[in-house]
């Protein structure tokens, strides 16, 4: 078989057609592409890639059988260290982790082997295929409590099923799956997808109890007097950060948390949505990253005539993953760098207190910016650049600069111990200050990517399994 040196591009819909629907924008490879590109993977002894992987995936086995055609072989492979492939294969940011480690980028300068896209195929093929395959374990007797189910708790709850623990999962939404289902557009992640990942958790044994606030509903203490013997605290950061500027609290005016939560869980999109949105118009969207680029991209697809990125550093500095901006960009999305909201402007008519436009945003007066010294991030900090003040007509503006973790199980349970920003402490293995009570992902780290807190859950889950032996 002739190898195509490059990697091979994923297929995709055409731009001019996916800004306007909300179906899953890459197609995912062919089993043809698939068998090619796995046939550039040099099973490196050493494995690299691995290193670079925080669910330690056995990356160069998997392809060894995607190599053979043998895609059950590979999914089985990938499925014992990782409880939502089809997940990472979208989401995941292989880019700058395992593909950054790949010895056809670092030593011949070629492009890296797709690892992120075989995995996506190998998953879509089991579920495709395979459904309902997973075997339950034999049960070892201990129960464990996971509050939140999104990466990092359903990766906690799967692992520690797979050794026999009988695994509640506590969720305070409707829909098990945490941001990956709130957060994440459909256009990314189709919603069928990470119902799929759930349901083979539940096929193991993991119980997922819905609409459950802990900290309200429930709280730590009273899950310990339940009988179970551990907790895993993974609520994620779902509190959205503000400039305070003037203007934030006006009518058109979102957080990106907001914004994301009624079009992909609420499903606003709709025709007849069962919760408003605004639609229409134009937007803008201030912030860089990969939350900045699906609210974006979402607003287009709502139907807006323009719709603005406002970053406040260069391209260079953007944190969104390459892939996402250059989707965004193809799609007609209009990058406004190094500038910076001061105010956010709205209507009113002194006249008229009646008048309906009243409250509602008309634009947004930003500030251009140069880049100074590096501050401690390591990039460059921006610096104000006097009289550069302009406007924006817009009819939205949607606040995408970061989350900050919920205290509400911080402020209801006694001796569990925050940092400043309301991230919760924990050693190297998740324990808290609280004994049996360990936590993982956004809601330590505050936002993050799926696959860190996935990892946390995974390292979690393994700390609790070694804790709850030692006592038993």
């Amino acid at each position: 078989m002739a190898v195509n040196p490059k990697k091979h591009e994923m297929p995709a819909q055409k731009a001019e057609v996916r800004a306007h629907n909300f179906e899953e924008v890459a197609l995912g490879y062919s089993p043809e592409i698939a068998l090619e590109e796995a046939a550039r993977c040099l099973n490196c002894k050493n494995s690299p890639c691995v290193e670079g992987c925080p669910v330690n995936i056995r990356i160069p086995d998997f392809i060894a059988r995607m190599k053979e055609g043998d895609w059950e072989g590979a999914y089985q492979i990938i499925s014992r260290s990782s409880s939502l492939p089809a997940v990472c294969g979208r989401v995941c940011p292989q880019e700058t982790q395992c593909e950054s480690h790949c010895t056809l980028l670092t030593r011949a300068k070629m492009d890296p082997v797709g690892i992120g896209r075989l995995e996506r195929f190998a998953a879509d093929w089991h579920n495709d295929h395979a459904e309902g395959s997973a075997v339950k374990p034999e049960p070892n007797g201990h129960r464990v409590a996971v509050v939140g189910a999104g990466p990092s708790g359903l990766t906690c709850a799967g692992d520690l099923a797979k050794k026999g623990y009988k695994v509640t999962v506590y969720e305070a939404l409707h829909t098990a799956g945490g941001v990956l289902v709130y957060g994440i557009p459909e256009f990314r992640l189709p919603k069928r997808i990470v119902a799929r990942e759930v349901d083979t958790l539940k096929e193991l044994g993991v119980d997922v109890e819905t609409n459950v606030i802990i900290g309200k509903t429930l709280t730590i203490d009273e899950l310990f007097e339940a009988g179970f013997e551990a907790v895993f605290i993974g609520t994620g950061a779902g509190l959205p950060n503000f400039m305070n500027i003037p203007g934030e609290a006006l009518k058109g005016v979102y957080s990106a948390n907001e914004f994301l939560t009624r079009s992909n869980l609420m499903k606003a999109y709709r025709e007849d949505p069962v919760t408003p949105i605004m639609k229409g118009g134009y937007v803008a969207v201030v912030g860089g990253g990969n939350v900045a680029m699906d609210a974006a991209r979402t607003a287009l697809r709502l139907g807006a005539e323009k719709v603005y990125i406002i970053y406040r550093r260069s391209m260079e500095e953007l944190p969104a993953r390459r892939e996402e901006v250059e989707h965004a960009e193809e799609e007609g999305i209009e990058f406004h760098l190094l500038c910076n909201p001061t105010e956010i402007l709205g209507f009113e008519n002194p006249e008229n207190p009646r008048d309906p436009r009243n409250g509602f945003v008309t634009g947004i007066r930003c500030v251009r910016m140069e880049l100074g010294e590096p501050d401690a991030s390591g990039r460059r900090r921006p610096v104000v650049i006097p009289g550069s003040e302009f406007e924006l007509h817009v009819d939205t503006v949607v606040m995408a600069i970061g989350t900050s973790p919920n205290p509400l199980i911080k402020n209801t349970t006694e001796g569990l111990e925050v940092n400043r920003r309301g991230g919760i402490i924990v050693t190297e293995e998740g324990l808290t200050s609280r004994a049996n009570v360990y936590a993982g992902g956004d809601a330590v780290t505050g936002a993050a990517t799926v696959i860190s807190a996935m990892g946390a859950g995974k390292v979690a889950a393994k700390a609790i399994d070694e804790q709850l032996r030692r006592q038993s």
